[in-house]
């Protein structure tokens, strides 16, 4: 059995400050107080797993997301913060599940579409959580909607 994403995050850690790897140090980190944050948060039972990391990572990675269009927007001022960020979410991408591809995706779309007892435009929030529930976070929920409305309403 591979490790742990915990022990993972340790040993990342480890390498990073022995290279001096500061970016990368201060990045994990964070992941790690937003772990402790989940640990911690009222109501709160269950175990840190792998899952739960993962969550976080997912979490994490969607602000720094929205962070990112926003300094784009800003355009010259807010090039540093957009390389900083650009690194950040690459070793979110690389600790995340691979995503399904728009080609994968469209197939399970049109799998989905063709089990409805009908085919209507309104129906695509089913296939949304059909996909959801089979793919879990590999499948872009915004990118189901996309492909599951052009199925339906073709």
């Amino acid at each position: 059995m591979s490790e742990s994403l915990e022990a993972q995050l340790r040993q990342q850690l480890t390498t990073a400050m022995k290279a001096k790897d500061q970016a990368t140090a201060n990045l994990i980190r964070m992941i790690n107080t937003k772990i402790m944050e989940r640990r911690t948060a009222k109501g709160f039972s269950g175990t840190v797993d792998d899952a739960l990391i993962l969550d976080v990572i997912s979490a994490y990675k969607k602000s720094m997301e929205k962070a990112r269009a926003d300094y784009v927007a800003v355009g010259d001022k807010g090039k540093a913060q957009v390389e900083e960020l650009d690194v950040e979410l690459a070793w979110c991408t690389k600790m995340l599940p691979q995503q399904l591809g728009v080609d994968e995706l469209r197939a399970a779309v049109a799998e989905a579409v063709a089990a409805l007892p009908q085919k209507d435009p309104k129906m695509a929030g089913r296939v949304i959580g059909a996909i959801k529930k089979q793919y879990g976070d590999r499948a872009d929920a915004a990118l189901v909607k996309k492909l599951a409305e052009e199925a339906l309403s073709s």
